[in-house]
């Protein structure tokens, strides 16, 4: 699939499904919690690539790489910097070969490094930008449709990573999203008004929403983005607040049918690529898209 036919299908007006988590589908698979899934890009990949499968036979028409820890500098953390490229390249060949030449866009996932950006952190805006920039240069090489540069919660992050994914490759489709997981603020008290007029002004196709709080505070955020800029949107919300078990384990109460009711909702706010994050099952996604295509 050439890069231009996503951004000519969302310029024709299609509302697209994405897909659902990784990390905590993978989890409910027996990835041991706090193991980052990118482990298994080279361990297990054919639990992943069954993941995909089953998103894609939900109805999901965008697939996201397990790559969202995969910069250089975030995969320091679990040992594995070294195997950078290799994991980046296999993630893509992982996520490629699910699809089985059907019509499902590839999309190369870029989440953040992990580190405070100076002055709040040691990592300069520079060593950021080069540390997106190998892995978008990865990511394009391996042919994915598209790069979603996701869950950011800092302008200044964000904007490192869409430079850095600009020199990798000046023209494929980019989506940012952001993750409003204080209300409708980020971490770092990011507003959607402020991202709309800060990120949207930067090279960017797709502004977005993932992660975050609960589902009603995410359409809050969505609607405000929808006001503050005329770009295509990204809306992957997690499946309701994460309940955390007395065994320790993390739960999301939200059930499939409860998801899918709120389809009409996100896309009269705005919402043009649908999908769900921590918690959303293939089940979850199954009615998503049939309430997308309704």
């Amino acid at each position: 699939m050439t890069n231009h036919v996503f951004l000519e299908r969302l310029k024709a007006g299609e509302v697209l499904v994405s897909d659902g988590a990784t990390g905590t589908n993978l989890q409910g698979q027996g990835l041991p919690a706090g193991v980052t899934a990118e482990v298994w890009v080279l361990e297990n990949p054919e639990a992943i690539k069954a993941l995909n499968q089953a998103f894609i036979q939900a109805g999901a028409e965008v697939l996201l790489t397990c790559t969202f820890g995969g910069t250089r500098r975030r995969l320091e953390a679990s040992g594995l910097a070294e195997k950078c490229e290799a994991i980046n390249r296999q993630a893509v060949e992982i996520t490629r070969a699910a699809t089985d030449g059907k019509d499902v866009f590839v999309a190369g996932s870029i989440g953040p490094l992990g580190h405070m950006l100076a002055p709040l952190g040691i990592v300069t805006v520079e060593e950021a930008e080069a540390d997106f920039r190998e892995q978008a240069a990865l990511l394009c090489e391996g042919g994915v449709d598209l790069i979603v540069i996701e869950t950011q919660f800092d302008i200044n992050e964000a904007s490192a990573a869409i430079r850095g994914v600009r020199a990798a490759d000046p023209s494929i489709p980019l989506v940012c999203s952001f993750s409003y997981d204080r209300g409708t603020r980020t971490m770092m008290g990011v507003k959607p008004e402020t991202m709309a007029a800060e990120i949207g002004a930067l090279a960017v196709d797709v502004l977005g929403i993932n992660c975050g709080n609960s589902l009603e505070d995410n359409l809050a955020a969505l609607k405000q983005l929808r006001s503050a800029t005329d770009k295509p949107l990204w809306f992957k919300p997690n499946a309701g607040l994460p309940e955390v078990g007395l065994d320790g384990a993390t739960s999301y109460a939200v059930t499939p049918e409860e998801m899918g009711a709120l389809v009409p909702e996100w896309k009269a706010a705005g919402a043009q690529i649908i999908g769900g994050c921590c918690g959303t099952s293939p089940e979850h996604l199954a009615q998503i898209a049939r309430m997308v295509h309704d």
